[in-house]
């Protein structure tokens, strides 16, 4: 029996901002081979390596009377400016994560990011909607609730459901309250008993915690994508992407060299608090590794047929140790073996694999060298040990990921609740109860100076040393 689809909806939970639960978030939304990095400097030395997709940015929000202003208005969607970037403003309070995620990798490029079948039809049917309208399908998208709850606490998850169930209850009283105000007459006001009657005492308490509320601190997200020849900031409570500025057609240019001053005018502006990070979206790191050491392990076998065929003795001029580990490079262990999940993709994952390996082959069979080979050999041996040793670096990374999304997601509750009650029933509560320990009785020298008090120690320890 298949799943019923949930037709109502339902709230956005909060989420939390690491770059394992952001990757887990890509792969419920069936994106391949795309993670999620932490970056720790926008200089070139730290990021251009990485040569990201887009770049999402978290920083401290606090929901206050002029955060109103950012809110989308339907009013400024009527002649949008930007009809080719895919932008999507943000209707639900915890769902930037996914709305940062969505902007970025929806306006990358479709031969680099590979976004799945469901978001791309996503994409394609919402392509002519205005942002707005976006973002209300985003919000009412099975898929990506779905996806996004699923990286959630328990805890939060409630909290969610249970804070939009007073939101609808208090807009609701404040709809019958005005219509029942609207339907009876005003009773005649009473100015000699108004005039001893004292102000009310709990508006300043109501004050105070609007005050409280409206100095309360979220985190929003943001994401900077290259695309359509510029860079677009994409906030989704602003009413449209921002233009940062125009991509050189130089094909050595890096878009991060346009990126960079907007980043550092955000860092200088949040930077005071320190509550903020910044994620960079890159190509799977697993994914890159495995192409390397199939390379590798693919290099070493052309290599040693080669050799084969022009020198049958080639194995005496190879150093010992690395023909002893060469088929050791080749093989994972059983360990990192069983990591490997049983729905990953088998094979290689980068586009540009056969035409680099086939290239790789030919210079191979032109090779008539027996030494030039042999050092080749001896080459791909050592990157094929790097690169084995990096696919067992990113198993082990998404191991711990994995294990600590399973105990971030899983519902303690119900066990800790059925705890509590066999401790009752064996009459164990109590004794796990710490009692307030009783006050110590005052001292007797209490009300006297501390110089009397002194002398009077002294006189005790005396008389307790020598008898008169």
């Amino acid at each position: 029996m298949s799943e019923p689809i949930d037709l109502v909806g339902g709230p956005f939970a909060v989420i939390e901002s690491d770059p394992g639960v952001f990757t887990s978030l890509t792969r419920q939304l069936g994106i391949k081979n795309i993670e999620l990095t932490e970056l720790y400097d926008i200089e070139p030395w730290a990021v251009d390596h990485l040569q990201p997709h887009g770049l999402i940015f978290c920083f401290g929000w606090k929901k206050d009377k002029d955060a109103q202003d950012h809110r989308p208005h339907t009013d400024d969607f009527q002649n949008d400016p930007v009809e080719q970037v895919w932008f999507a403003n943000q209707l639900s309070d915890d769902a930037c994560a996914s709305h940062a995620i969505l902007n970025v990798l929806f306006n990358c490029d479709k031969e680099k990011v590979d976004i799945g079948e469901e978001l791309s039809f996503f994409r394609e049917e919402t392509r002519d909607m205005s942002g707005v309208m976006k973002g209300l399908a985003v919000s009412s998208s099975h898929l990506i609730r779905k996806a996004h709850n699923s990286l959630a606490r328990p805890a939060d998850i409630r909290g969610a459901q249970i804070t939009l169930a007073l939101t609808s209850l208090s807009a609701q009283k404040k709809a019958a309250k005005s219509t029942t105000t609207k339907s009876q007459a005003k009773p005649k006001r009473n100015t000699k008993t108004t005039a001893k009657t004292s102000p009310p005492k709990p508006a300043k308490k109501k004050e105070e915690n609007e005050k409280e509320s409206e100095d309360e601190e979220a985190y929003h997200f943001i994401g900077y994508v290259p695309a359509y020849g510029k860079v677009w900031e994409l906030d989704g409570f602003k009413s449209h992407p921002l233009e940062v500025g125009e991509l050189s057609s130089s094909p050595a240019a890096n878009w991060m060299d346009v990126v960079r001053p907007a980043l550092r005018m955000k860092m200088a502006k949040y930077g005071e608090s320190g509550r903020f990070s910044l994620l960079a979206v890159v190509d799977g790191l697993y994914e890159k590794a495995s192409d390397e050491w199939e390379y590798w392990k693919r290099e070493r076998k052309s290599v040693e047929r080669r050799l084969q065929d022009i020198d049958t003795g080639w194995k005496e001029k190879v150093d010992p140790t690395i023909l002893f580990s060469a088929d050791e490079a080749c093989v994972l262990s059983d360990s990192h073996q069983a990591m490997i999940p049983s729905t990953a993709r088998q094979g290689t994952f980068a586009s540009s694999f056969a035409s680099r390996r086939l290239e790789s082959d030919r210079k191979i069979i032109q090779e008539r060298d027996s030494a030039k080979l042999v050092k080749m050999y001896e080459t791909a041996v050592k990157e094929c040990l790097n690169a084995k040793v990096s696919v067992e670096d990113e198993l082990t990374r998404g191991k711990g990921i994995e294990t600590d999304c399973i105990k971030r997601t899983y519902d303690y509750e119900p066990f800790l609740c059925e705890f509590v009650k066999c401790l009752h029933a064996e009459g164990l509560v109590d004794a796990l109860i710490e009692k307030p320990k009783p006050k110590k009785a005052a001292a007797n020298g209490r009300g006297k100076s501390r110089k009397k008090m002194k002398l009077d120690d002294d006189a005790d320890e005396d008389d307790g040393k020598w008898e008169p």
